[in-house]
């Protein structure tokens, strides 16, 4: 019987029990609608009440800065083209981002570009991180906004976030991360890290899909993104998702109380695969190997393609990816391993896995058996293989 390991836990996770026994009630019994003033829906309008509570203090906001959306992409999107707007206002149309985010933002950047926004990316370097510096000299008199991702989705590279926003608290500029895989794995305190704005997402966490936040420091009036009825304090509109929003808090309640725990787990499992893969001929880890998620691998194999190597990790039970799951119809190469100056033949040979406290070191052990064989019979199979074996014996 094949042993079935899912590593693919920056695309989704499983929903929590714990988390689930959270939200039935909301499904199946107080199942009002928010807005209503009767008994149901006065009860599901203090769940969103009690959720919104606890999901500030788990990231050092103030409950009425916390505003709930369908995930991550909406709360991305509505913090950049939000900011953005209120910011052209004051004659500031300058953003500045990073070569490597999500394609919710980087995707929102170029709408915004075909408005007449002037975007700069920042190189990210070969170690997966954002230099202050950089983002020092980028600004310009008309930057009115920056957006840098916390941690990367592909790489796990962990961001300096704190001295980013530093940087842009002592300029006047807006700041907002999009703290999707970062939430829950790193501690978060965005008030004295001079965040204006985050967004997250619940079900990178353990938490439901659909269900998101942004938090929105109070005195930052940015323009709606939906337009509507008067739910969250009339800045988004639509009857909520009950259930969600309340698996979302509970959800992020127990990442960040088991956090510590998880990460020593998580980073053992992490740099023992690391280590073990490495021994491959030809291999590379992606990213800082220090500054990264604690759940967070990503690795290229030369003269392989990463599509036939996660199909045969699927035959073996092995769930990875090759990248952000948004992309994983696409066959050009991820645009994170060119931003860190891979070449596109080497790029296309990637593997993610990324765990979470589901994850074993026994699991680590069965990768460590199963990939290098595949790596192997994968090479054996390729002209690619063999033009890279020819062309390192014309060197010696």
């Amino acid at each position: 019987m094949v042993k079935k390991i899912y590593a693919d836990n920056a695309a989704t996770t499983a929903l929590s029990p714990k988390v689930l026994d959270k939200m039935m009630p909301y499904l199946t019994e107080i199942y009002g609608n928010p807005s209503s003033i009767y008994e149901e829906g006065v009860k599901a309008n203090n769940a969103i009440n009690v959720a919104r509570e606890e999901i500030a203090k788990c990231i050092g906001a103030s409950p009425n800065e916390i505003y709930f959306t369908s995930g991550g992409s909406e709360a991305d999107n509505w913090a950049i083209k939000g900011a953005a707007h209120l910011m052209l206002k004051k004659g500031k149309k300058h953003i500045i981002s990073s070569a490597f985010e999500h394609h919710a933002v980087l995707h929102t950047l170029d709408a915004l570009k075909r408005e007449g926004f002037e975007i700069t990316l920042l190189d990210v370097h070969e170690d997966g991180i954002v230099r202050p510096e950089d983002l020092e000299n980028a600004i310009r008199e008309d930057t009115g906004l920056v957006t840098i991702m916390y941690a990367n989705n592909e790489i796990g590279t962990i961001q300096p976030i704190s001295e980013l926003a530093e940087i842009c608290k002592n300029h006047n500029i807006i700041f907002h991360t999009d703290a999707v895989q970062a939430i829950g794995n790193v501690e978060i305190d965005v008030h004295n890290q001079n965040i204006d704005m985050l967004s997250l997402t619940g079900h990178k966490f353990h938490g439901p899909k659909g269900c998101g936040a942004l938090y929105v420091k109070k005195g930052l009036r940015i323009p709606n993104l939906i337009d509507g009825g008067a739910q969250e304090n009339g800045r988004r509109a639509g009857t909520e998702n009950v259930a969600g929003i309340v698996g979302l808090a509970e959800a992020l309640k127990l990442a960040i109380a088991g956090m510590d725990e998880r990460n020593k787990k998580l980073t053992a499992i992490r740099d023992k695969i690391i280590d073990g893969l490495l021994k491959i001929e030809r291999s590379r880890l992606n990213g800082d190997p220090v500054k990264r998620l604690p759940g967070n691998i990503n690795m290229c194999f030369e003269g392989i393609e990463g599509e036939s190597l996660l199909l045969n990790l699927d035959l073996k039970g092995i769930s990875a990816s090759s990248g952000s799951a948004c992309t994983s119809g696409s066959l050009d190469p991820s645009h994170v391993l060119l931003s860190i100056g891979l070449p596109h033949e080497i790029a296309h040979g990637s593997m993610r896995l990324s765990f979470s406290d589901d994850n074993t070191m026994e699991d680590a052990d069965y990768i460590l058996e199963t990939v290098p064989p595949i790596i192997e019979k994968l090479r054996a199979m390729s002209p690619l293989w063999e033009k890279i074996k020819k062309e390192e014996a014309l060197k010696f």
